[in-house]
């Protein structure tokens, strides 16, 4: 099913409240300033900052 178009247009970082965008695989959720990815699990975003992993580069 996936994310849609309408809830990504209101998800936004937790941590600094900026925007996220979706990672080319579809499972993860991308905060490009605060170099963290946000997992999807079954098409749930698991949207904490501690459950976060940070971006390699």
């Amino acid at each position: 099913m996936g994310i849609s178009k309408e809830l990504l247009d209101i998800l936004a970082c937790p941590k600094c409240k900026g925007d996220i965008h979706l990672n080319e695989e579809g499972d993860g959720l991308i905060c490009d300033s605060c170099r963290l990815i946000y997992e999807i699990k079954d098409d749930i975003p698991i949207m904490l900052i501690d459950e976060a992993k940070k971006l390699d580069g």
